[in-house]
């Protein structure tokens, strides 16, 4: 990853530890404090910015995703979706892109 480059990811992510950076809501999911991706730890430390997708049925529109951009420790910008249609065993969570640096904590 070159310094300061948008990388495509497109991971799961499993939830870890016991806090939360946001409120349990009606509308939304709270979004833990700490992620697991592969064999690292990402530990959120600022929500950025949110925003929903949705998909059309029949239709109808239904809400998809609900997406929120995040600041880690280690300096790293990531974007995640909740996805609400996830069925069975598949992860809810999932790393979408990562922006910053290797020198910050990003993967080459």
């Amino acid at each position: 990853m070159t310094p300061f480059s948008r990388t495509f990811v497109s991971k799961p992510l499993l939830p870890a530890g016991e806090g939360f950076v946001t409120p349990a809501t009606g509308g939304e999911p709270p979004v833990p404090r700490t992620f697991l991706w592969d064999d690292r730890t990402l530990t959120i430390t600022a929500l950025v910015r949110t925003w929903r997708s949705t998909k059309s049925d029949r239709g109808d529109a239904y809400l998809k995703r609900h997406w929120f951009e995040l600041e880690t420790a280690c300096g790293l910008k990531i974007e995640v979706y909740y996805d609400r249609e996830a069925r069975g065993r598949a992860s809810r969570w999932w790393l979408y892109t990562i922006t910053g640096s290797h020198e910050e904590g990003g993967r080459r």
